[in-house]
């Protein structure tokens, strides 16, 4: 019984000391909310109208030429404002929203 929890004990010892030397993100930490995302052949945008922090487009094409991707970013924007790219006129492979607290 006694080796049992001092097995226990060591255990959490062991995930507290990751987590102050790792960090782990609170359920609270405050990131952009209510996100859209519009785009066109050429061009991506996105605004968040809730949370704090900000957001940035980005949007990932394929080159004519293989294995020339094209990745088109967008400025760090406060929650309220836009996020805006310019891009190519090539194939859409992907469009998202990243975001910071």
């Amino acid at each position: 019984m006694k080796l049992r929890r001092l097995v226990t004990l060591a255990s959490l010892a062991v995930v507290t000391s990751a987590a102050s030397v790792f960090g782990v993100a609170s359920s609270a930490s405050a990131v952009p909310t209510n996100c859209t995302l519009t785009y066109g052949s050429n061009w991506a945008q996105s605004i968040c109208t809730a949370g704090t922090g900000e957001h940035q487009v980005a949007m990932l094409q394929q080159h004519f030429i293989p294995g020339n991707p094209i990745l088109c970013v967008g400025n760090w924007a406060p929650v309220g404002q836009v996020s805006y790219t310019p891009c190519a006129n090539h194939t859409i492979v992907n469009v998202w929203i990243n975001k910071r607290g």
